[in-house]
C-alpha cells in the first residue's frame, strides 16, 4: 500500500540539524508510537523470560522469539525508513549527502547480517 504525499511527510525527520554537539541526535518523527512499540517487544521479551523460567515448550520459545525478531526488524524499517528521507535527502541536498549515504549503506549491510 503506497503512502500519500501527507502520510510520507509525517515519516520524515522534522528535525535533522544536529541538536547537540556530536551531531548525532535527530528528533524522531512519530517518537510516540516507536516508543509503544518498543515497550509492546519489551513485554514480549519478558514473556518469553517467563517461558522458560516456567519450562515452556520449545517450539513456543522459539515462536515468541521469532516473534520478537520481526516486531523489531519493524521498528528498524521504520526508523531506517525515515532517516533516508529525511536525514539522507537534507544531506544530499545541501551537500550532495556522500557521506550521508555511504553511512546509509553501511546501516542496511548491517541489518541484512
Amino acid at each position: 500500500m503506497a503512502l500519500s504525499h501527507k502520510e510520507h511527510a509525517a515519516d520524515i525527520c522534522e528535525s535533522c540539524a544536529p541538536v547537540d554537539d556530536d551531531g548525532r541526535r535527530v528528533e524522531q518523527p512519530r517518537k510516540k508510537a516507536l516508543t509503544n512499540r518498543v515497550r509492546r517487544i519489551e513485554g514480549q521479551v519478558g514473556g518469553v523470560l517467563n517461558m522458560i523460567e516456567n519450562d515452556r515448550y520449545c517450539v513456543d520459545i522459539l515462536t515468541q522469539i521469532s516473534a520478537i525478531k520481526s516486531a523489531l526488524d519493524g521498528v528498524s524499517i521504520q526508523i531506517l525508513s525515515s532517516h533516508a528521507n529525511g536525514c539522507v535527502r537534507r544531506a544530499v541536498q545541501d551537500d550532495g549527502g556522500e557521506d550521508a549515504i555511504d553511512e546509509l549503506l553501511q546501516v542496511v549491510r548491517r541489518m541484512m547480517r
